[in-house]
């Protein structure tokens, strides 16, 4: 029969259970809000420290799954089965639960640095080993929940994402610590809340100074043009279906370019062109370009059989035009294109641009590859689904942080903007503002090296060997162990 003590225990596990879950529903997912996921894991942390392995587990999986049900609808928009579906939610929270188990472990050992330490560098070590190995890139990586915390977001200069999840995580561990000790131990919790936080603290006054910071350099002109159904076809067929759609942006595009914009950029797939019949798309874009003096990016399908090509065409006024071809391909709807290889690179008087195609900005090595060529612009074309305009949308906002480059993003089924490199959305508006929605914004051009353009994944393969230092208290004995953390 269950006594007293045993219903305690089973209500604080379905109290964690339930607080955990709700806080990553709403912190994480197509619309963070992102003060919540400060505080997610606390309370499986704080019900761990005093509950056996099992029924730390037993909360730790549950807690962390029913909060990443938020995306199972939107999973099933982008292609992934109900297997699918299944496989990427028990994978992370067991994931999480392991790393619960592995800060529980620690502590209970007398282990209260390292165990401070362990939770957070075992998550973040999953996410870059996620990283190095999936099609969707950094996709679900928890620094993105705080794309609105801008102070916070300025550490993505020096680390990249993997020094935000990390501090983020570290927060509820230095509270379920301090709180594991305040009996026992108070001045030790007051040591490692206080350092924690300290540092916390540090890289909150670094991104409030980054953001004060002028930014030098010269400031572009630049316009963006999107349309979406049922004015315009998702993706126009060849022929005069796709030389109408063309003949309707190009008008736009006139209004802009005669408003001073220097550079216009257009959606992904607009439309399909054959090869060899691109010529008269080419003359209507180049004959604009021309004229106007503007540049153009136009995304489209090209195809030249047996091969297909996700592209952007760009046209500069009496100059040759220039190809870029997508790099990483969504997995199902685009495995009928073949992958490009090569950056385009666009010379200018203000500096250097660049080139991607939506998904692309999912990568850091990518947009890191543009950093190291000076970029200071992106120009990126793109093609949303509507319900994740917000979250994909702005996730390309912290490519620009990390590698010193502002952005125009043109996303149909999504948002027109313009960002700088500090992740500062300068002009926005919905794809569906308008018939054709149009955005003419001023932006800053002028390209910034950061730590982690220079060093780049420095910070997740420092976390690796601390996590690999974190497991020597289980092999040392107890009062060893605890003098070594």
């Amino acid at each position: 029969m269950a006594s007293a003590a045993d219903y305690r225990r089973l209500g604080a596990g379905l109290l964690a259970v339930s607080a955990t879950a709700l806080l990553v529903w709403f912190g994480t997912g197509l619309h963070p809000w992102w003060p919540l996921l400060w505080f997610a894991p606390l309370p499986v942390l704080v019900y761990a420290g005093r509950a056996s392995w099992w029924a730390a587990a037993l909360v730790a999986v549950p807690g962390w799954m029913l909060g990443n049900l938020n995306l199972w609808h939107y999973f099933g928009r982008v292609g992934v089965t109900p297997l699918g579906k299944a496989s990427i939610v028990l994978t992370v929270s067991l994931a999480f639960a392991l790393a619960v188990l592995h800060y529980r472990g620690l502590l209970r050992r007398g282990a209260y640095w390292s165990a401070l330490l362990a939770f957070p560098a075992q998550w973040t070590a999953f996410e870059y080993l996620v990283n190095l190995t999936s099609l969707h890139g950094t996709a679900g990586n928890l620094a993105y929940s705080q794309l609105g915390f801008l102070p916070f977001l300025q550490l993505a200069s020096l680390t990249g994402p993997w020094g935000m999840s990390f501090l983020l995580l570290l927060f509820s561990s230095a509270l379920a610590t301090g709180l594991y000790l305040r009996a026992s131990a108070p001045r030790q919790a007051l040591r490692i809340v206080g350092a924690s936080l300290g540092v916390i603290a540090a890289v909150l006054v670094f991104g409030a100074v980054r953001l004060a910071l002028p930014e030098a350099g010269p400031q572009v002109k630049v316009g963006v043009i999107a349309a979406d159904p049922p004015l315009s076809p998702e993706v126009a067929d060849a022929g005069a279906p796709a030389q109408a759609l063309f003949q309707a942006y190009a008008d736009r595009v006139t209004a802009l370019a005669a408003q001073g914009a220097q550079v216009i950029v257009l959606p992904e797939k607009l439309a399909v062109a054959v090869e060899p019949d691109t010529g008269e798309m080419d003359r209507l874009f180049q004959s604009l370009a021309d004229h106007s003096g503007a540049q153009l990016v136009v995304g489209l399908v090209r195809v030249a059989a047996p091969l297909k090509y996700n592209e952007a065409r760009v046209y500069r006024p009496a100059q040759p035009l220039q190809l870029y071809e997508k790099h990483h391909m969504l997995p199902a709807f685009e495995s009928i294109y073949t992958v490009g290889t090569s950056r385009t690179l666009l010379p200018q008087p203000s500096g250097t641009w660049g080139v991607a195609i939506c998904k692309d900005m999912d990568f850091t090595p990518l947009s890191r590859q543009y950093g190291q060529d000076g970029a200071g612009l992106m120009l990126v074309p793109a093609w949303d689904f509507v319900m994740d305009r917000v979250l994909h949308g702005h996730m390309a906002l912290m490519r620009g942080v990390e590698s010193g480059f502002a952005m125009v993003r043109a996303a149909k089924q999504g948002y027109l903007t313009v960002s700088d490199d500090r992740g500062r959305i300068i002009a926005e508006t919905s794809s569906d503002a308008a018939p054709f929605a149009t955005l003419l914004a001023t932006v800053p051009a002028a390209h910034e090296t950061t730590l982690y353009l220079l060093l780049g994944d420095w910070f997740a393969w420092l976390l690796l060997a601390l996590l690999a230092f974190t497991l020597l208290p289980y092999v040392l004995p107890r009062g060893r162990a605890s003098a070594s953390s």
